[in-house]
């Protein structure tokens, strides 16, 4: 019997049962919360594209009526309104937020005395959930009460500010309120990426001659420019989404001036009974979001590949 046979006669010891269960563990901890998430995201994605393209009113039923539902939507003037909206206040959300954050973060990184204070400071709105944002800025709003009444009750008895109850103006206060809360979290993303650049760039930029303006333009700002597109992605996703924040803040009125797609959705689904048109409406923020997280996707994950391929 040669020496081989000798090795394939021997039986392989069983593997003691603490290390079947140590190999199985991750798999038992994340898989239901794998499952749950395919059931929530693919399973409840296609179950609301059907309802949309079926004939569903107070119930879900399964009529199919094509995209009848569809055409309904976006012959609604109500639905053209929040779709407007929705554009004019991702536009100047998104812009405002940045620019602001942008300010912040440039000014923290001068190495400014109690840097830490600061930082919790401008933090502090991203703590607070949009119903408590909107609730408080709805007060501050307020002809009676907020900003007007305090002004015209230091002697400047013809100072207006009513911007929330201006039909023509308040979506303003929408966008206004919305910056203040996401301004600190543009900060913090932008600080991170200012602070994380090579100073050896800087320095040699110093010793050029150059001045602090043209160091941000010329060096740091386009370094981190890549934090720029992930800022705007995360806030687009959070402007499509924007329900509690105008449902504190103007409940979508005065009339329906500051109406936001989520706002019809839940009308049409938990106040008039139509779930099928609103089941559309869902389906037509679910595509917004989609054509910026899918391309941005894309290019994160050929970034990457680029970096890898250069590496």
């Amino acid at each position: 019997m040669s020496n081989h046979d000798l090795i394939l006669s021997v039986p392989t010891p069983a593997r003691p049962w603490r290390e079947r269960l140590g190999s199985a563990m991750p798999l038992l901890v994340l898989g239901p919360s794998l499952v749950a998430s395919f059931v929530y995201v693919f399973v409840f994605t296609g179950w609301t594209l059907y309802i949309s393209l079926s004939n569903s009113s107070l119930l879900p039923t399964y009529g199919f009526v094509g995209l009848d539902n569809y055409a309904s939507l976006w012959a609604n003037r109500r639905w053209n309104i929040a779709y407007n909206n929705l554009f004019f206040f991702s536009a100047f959300y998104i812009v405002g937020s940045m620019a602001v954050g942008l300010l912040l973060a440039i000014l923290i990184d001068q190495r400014v005395r109690g840097e830490a204070a600061w930082r919790t400071i401008f933090l502090y709105p991203l703590a607070v959930s949009f119903i408590v944002t909107g609730t408080v800025w709805s007060w501050l709003y307020n002809p009676t009460d907020g900003i007007q009444a305090m002004v015209r009750g230091f002697g400047w008895t013809s100072f207006s500010f009513a911007l929330a109850s201006d039909r023509h103006y308040a979506i303003y206060a929408v966008i206004i309120t919305g910056v203040w809360q996401a301004s600190g979290f543009a900060m913090a993303l932008f600080l991170a990426g200012l602070r994380s650049v090579d100073q050896d760039l800087v320095k040699a930029a110093q010793i050029d001659g150059a001045s602090t303006f043209r160091i941000y333009r010329k060096v740091l700002l386009p370094t981190i420019a890549p934090i720029f597109l992930a800022v705007a992605v995360i806030q687009i996703q959070f402007a499509i989404k924007t329900f509690d924040l105008v449902a504190a803040l103007t409940k979508g009125g005065p009339g329906i001036s500051t109406t936001f797609p989520a706002i019809y959705v839940y009308d049409l689904m938990f106040q008039r009974g139509q779930i099928g048109e609103g089941a559309a409406a869902a389906i037509m923020m679910l595509a917004a979001v989609a054509v910026v997280l899918v391309p941005y996707s894309f290019w994160v994950v050929w970034r990457r590949r680029k970096e890898a391929g250069h590496g």
